[in-house]
């Protein structure tokens, strides 16, 4: 359990104390996908249903998931983001669905990892929420960490499968 760091020596939980790390520059970057019927992903496509452009709010909904990140998941340190960015673009591998890409930026004493995948999480629930009405069989799926740089862990960047 030493590689757990979440875990403190009496196996209770407890948040790491980062203070004596160094700032340095964090970036992370992580994806999912929204699958779902093709006349819904033409109606996300067009960006016009009854509750608005599916993308755009979305994208804005995965942003200010990244900011709120530390009031979601207990033990994250709460970030002073320097950027944060969401995409969503029909997928090429998949039939049928969107890509959902964050990326997000800090320079700080801990990763933003949390935060990447929280905007990624975040913009696909909002994807199924603006087109629910349309598709309840939609399903989120692939929500990875890409990669991530900086610290003292090192880069990172998930093998090609």
């Amino acid at each position: 359990m030493d590689d757990l760091t979440h875990i403190g020596p009496d196996g209770r939980a407890r948040m790491v104390d980062v203070g004596a790390k160094a700032d340095t520059e964090r970036t992370a970057v992580a994806t999912g996908i929204v699958q779902m019927a093709p006349a819904t992903l033409q109606r996300a496509l067009g960006r016009d249903t009854k509750k608005g452009d599916p993308i755009a709010i979305a994208e804005l909904a995965g942003i200010m998931g990244a900011k709120r990140t530390s009031d979601l998941i207990p033990l994250c340190h709460p970030l002073p983001l320097t950027s944060v960015t969401v995409s969503i673009e029909r997928d090429g591998e998949a039939d049928n669905a969107l890509r959902v890409t964050a990326t997000a930026k800090t320079t700080g004493k801990t990763g933003v990892e949390m935060e990447a995948l929280t905007a990624v999480s975040v913009a696909c629930l909002t994807l199924y929420d603006m087109l629910k009405a349309v598709d309840k069989a939609m399903v989120i799926s692939s929500v990875e960490l890409i990669e991530k740089t900086g610290g003292k862990s090192g880069d990172y960047r998930k093998a090609p499968r």
